[in-house]
């Protein structure tokens, strides 16, 4: 009788153990992967916002390295709030090189278009200056062709090669920027040498 028992435990006992098995098969053979499955975030929650966050980005096309195409030129900015966040000035060819990258801080764009009074400008202020300077950074009047007029005398901080290949080139183009002080700065392409430069001004 006992052995009757164990025989009737044993059988109800093996669709279980069978069951179980065939449901890890079943999920070890399954194309998804429980990572991916996307989860919407609580109602009311907030991105957590850091150095790396892009805040906003403005993108404009010139002729640049090659007077026959047009490179890319990109500002990006990036941080937790506009007013401390910092500026990417990228420039790319038209085949993907990275000609020029260079950070500033964002406070470098308020240079000229600040309010008047800047210790009376709010924080707001400030932060609508400094995108209405990145919407105007690319302004087809910051790109000057040629890069160094014929009048203009050699900077003493220019090396001397770089400003007669930029001499000799009429078709060199040069683009006006702010500097991290504010400063103005042209960056300029030197095709002879086949490099970006910036000439301080």
């Amino acid at each position: 009788m006992k052995t009757l028992f164990r025989c009737l435990a044993t059988a109800a006992l093996l669709p279980a153990v069978f069951s179980c098995a065939t449901t890890e098969r079943e999920a070890a053979n399954t194309n998804k992967d429980p990572r991916t499955t996307y989860v919407p975030p609580a109602p009311g929650a907030r991105n957590h916002l850091n150095s790396q966050t892009v805040l906003n980005t403005v993108r404009a096309t010139h002729a640049f390295s090659n007077p026959k195409t047009r490179d890319n030129f990109t500002l990006q900015l990036r941080g937790s709030r506009i007013i401390t966040g910092q500026v990417h000035f990228i420039v790319t060819s038209s085949t993907g090189d990275t000609l020029r990258h260079e950070v500033l801080p964002a406070r470098a764009l308020l240079d000229g278009k600040a309010p008047a009074d800047a210790r009376g400008a709010t924080s707001r202020d400030q932060e609508i200056a400094i995108l209405r300077g990145m919407n105007t950074f690319f302004a087809t009047s910051h790109f000057s062709q040629p890069a160094v007029p014929a009048q203009e005398d050699q900077p003493a901080e220019v090396d001397g090669a770089v400003w007669q290949a930029l001499r000799a080139d009429p078709a060199a183009v040069g683009f006006d920027f702010p500097g991290p002080d504010g400063s103005e700065r042209r960056l300029a392409y030197v095709r002879k040498l086949r490099k970006a430069v910036v000439l301080s001004q």
